[in-house]
């Protein structure tokens, strides 16, 4: 298939194991797992960073977010710097972007990426309002909410979505689709809210031992006085969330349907993945952190379905993948060469044969250095204790690097002592097994793998090359005095 169209579908905040063909029964996800079951799912898929627009911002260019910067949620995509989106734009590919995630691009860059971005059905209503009294509001919970008929943004994107492919272009297209949901305020309206039966949610992941886990997990814990919450509400967040997954997999068989009543089912292919996952109440933690390397932060649910692209019936491909790994793979289907170095490493070898070796290890990276803290966010509530703590303390926050093999977690900090899990025993990694003697050697082989990829992927060299010794049009020095001098 050459030239194909691509449906490019973006949830905010999605654990992997929230998707029903992820392994998660109480979510319905029946459009998520139609479409791994016509395609390629990534048990193994890790983000680059755990925070929104750093995570993007590697999707989009196959950067790591160390590698030119893009490590805060305003240190936005450049012009000058190349995106997968502008890529397919300059080779020939309708770009539509249907919503608006001002999140990406720094200014004037959506206008060169894209050729149309927003709403064409604008929402009426947001997601912000009031919260229940107590706890609620720090667990980022408001629950059920009225479906009044009025229009929120991840619903306008959708019908934006619709509306677009009654009448999509002739040329090869692209339609992106970032979308909000799962992300809190944890809300959402009935028939979704009652879906899950609270009875049936299993209680989070607990904490481990709070000597050997990184600091900013017990600060979390009681600046948002997590430690009251009772299993009754962290089971009532989580059914809420996974309503929310559902309603978000109700919007993707919509677009999914709009492309199949647009005659594009058979040139499409459609990528599913989210940037970064959420806590959800695993290890006493509710949303995320700058820091924060857990799987259920990092772990993606990544599908990809289209015509021609391998075996194409229930694939699964457990080797380790990261996300930057999107740019070539959708460059490589669309016959287009990328225009700048990168990281990536294209994932259609693994769509043909899910068992090609791929990538030993998977990096996630985060976290700031005690001198950036004056860049740190600076939120208002809910998020305001979050970031008051990070100001507070910015060693909280501090870099942190995140390897991981198909047994290994290795986790270095920059200000505290690093971590190693053992993932086929501890699969929520809650024991810490760095500085054991019987480990000593794994932990050695991942740090040397750690300082290795850093030193790899620390720059790039840009694609133009500067002339040496260039022409310099100034004057030789002394010419404008002398030049100025009375004359004799």
């Amino acid at each position: 298939m050459s030239r194909p169209n691509f449906v490019i579908f973006v949830p905010d905040q999605l654990r992997a194991d929230a998707v029903g063909a992820f392994g998660n029964p109480h979510a319905r996800t029946p459009h998520m797992d139609a479409l791994a079951a016509h395609g390629t799912r990534f048990t193994q898929a890790y983000v680059q960073h755990p925070v929104c627009s750093p995570s993007r911002a590697s999707f989009l260019t196959g950067l790591y977010p160390h590698t030119a910067g893009h490590r805060t949620l305003t240190h936005l995509l450049k012009e000058h710097e190349p995106n997968l989106l502008r890529i397919l734009k300059d080779a020939g590919y309708h770009v539509t972007w249907a919503g608006a995630r001002g999140d990406t691009f720094a200014p004037g860059v959506t206008e060169a990426s894209v050729h149309e971005y927003g709403f064409s059905v604008a929402p009426t209503v947001g997601f912000g309002g009031e919260y229940p009294d107590g706890v609620w509001s720090r667990l980022f919970y408001r629950g059920l909410v009225p479906d009044d008929g009025r229009v929120d943004p991840d619903e306008a994107a959708v019908r934006t979505a619709e509306e677009w492919l009654c009448e999509p272009p002739s040329a090869p297209w692209v339609l992106f689709v970032p979308l909000v949901a799962p992300h809190c305020p944890f809300q959402v309206p009935e028939p979704w809210y009652s879906q899950t039966d609270r009875a049936t949610v299993p209680d989070p992941a607990p904490p481990g031992d709070p000597a050997r886990e990184p600091r900013f997990m017990a600060a979390l814990r009681e600046r948002y006085e997590l430690g009251e919450v009772t299993a009754e509400q962290w089971r009532e967040v989580a059914a809420t969330y996974y309503g929310m997954v559902s309603r978000l997999d109700d919007h993707l068989g919509r677009v999914l349907a709009a492309v199949d009543g647009a005659g594009a089912t058979d040139s499409t292919v459609t990528l599913f993945f989210a940037d970064h996952g959420e806590y959800l109440g695993d290890h006493g933690l509710i949303e995320k952190w700058p820091s924060a390397m857990h799987d259920c932060i990092t772990r993606d649910p990544l599908i990809i379905s289209g015509p021609g692209l391998g075996l194409g019936r229930d694939e699964v491909c457990e080797e380790m993948v990261e996300l930057v790994d999107i740019l070539p793979t959708v460059l490589e289907i669309a016959g287009v060469e990328a225009p700048h170095s990168h990281f990536g490493r294209s994932l259609v070898p693994l769509l043909k044969d899910p068992s090609a070796p791929h990538r030993e290890f998977a990096f996630t990276e985060g976290g700031f250095t005690v001198a950036e803290e004056p860049r740190m966010e600076n939120a208002a509530f809910p998020y305001d204790r979050k970031s008051a703590l990070q100001h507070a303390d910015p060693t909280l926050a501090g870099k942190a690097v995140a390897v991981r093999d198909q047994q290994w977690t290795y986790v270095w900090r920059l200000y505290e002592e690093p971590e190693l899990y053992a993932r086929g025993e501890d699969p929520h990694e809650r024991v810490n097994l760095a500085g054991r003697s019987e480990h000593a050697a794994v932990q050695q082989r991942m740090h040397d793998a750690m300082l290795r990829w850093l030193v790899e992927t620390a720059d790039v060299i840009p694609t133009d090359a500067d002339p040496r010794l260039p022409a310099v049009d100034l004057p030789v020095p002394g010419a404008a005095a002398r030049r100025d001098a009375p004359q004799s």
